[in-house]
């Protein structure tokens, strides 16, 4: 028999950039999404959550104070949040996360992409040869596709050699508002 999972999942809202959910088990942030425009802090919203990460009930950092349930770690890692996305100059460094199920060289990359700082930009093949494995460009752009943890393992600061390279589902003009953020302009 498996033991109950107890995972904190909260939305926050972020200026300007919309709602975002984050799950954290154990003092450890489980996944991230970025805020979107287009989710409320109400309804809840589909994602590619995998089986066992709940969805987020309707609690906001302003109903938290009233729930015992959301611990202070779960508080000051939305505060920060927040902070980030109003252009703050917040580190998540100290921020622990759920790397558990990862191979050893996409934890290399999550180390090597948590150590760039705020305000600069490594390609895809810098972030490979960081991580100690020149030449795979490929499967550092595959890590950062599939990042669930962002701005905790910054894939915005990955640009192609030849550009900026992608963002998924939300965009260039997403990873740009994020850069602009930390006042890189590309």
């Amino acid at each position: 028999m498996f033991a109950a999972v107890a995972v904190t999942a909260v939305r926050y809202e972020a200026e300007a950039f919309g709602v975002g959910g984050l799950w954290v088990k154990d003092g450890r942030v489980v996944w991230h999404d970025l805020p979107r425009p287009d989710v409320s802090l109400r309804a809840e919203r589909a994602s590619n959550r995998p089986q066992g990460i709940p969805e987020i009930p309707a609690v906001t950092v302003a109903g938290m104070e009233s729930r015992d349930r959301v611990d202070y770690v779960t508080k000051e890692i939305v505060l920060r949040l927040q902070g980030f996305f109003r252009g703050e100059d917040v580190s998540f460094a100290d921020v622990e996360l759920d790397l558990e199920f990862e191979t050893p060289f996409r934890t290399a990359l999550a180390a090597a992409l948590r150590a760039v700082p705020r305000g600069e930009v490594v390609t895809y093949g810098e972030l490979a040869a960081l991580a100690g494995r020149p030449g795979a460009a490929r499967a550092a752009g595959s890590f950062c596709a599939g990042n669930r943890l962002s701005v905790f393992i910054p894939c915005h600061r990955v640009v192609a050699a030849d550009g900026l390279g992608g963002y998924g589902s939300l965009g260039l003009d997403y990873k740009r508002r994020m850069l602009a953020l930390e006042h890189v302009a590309l």
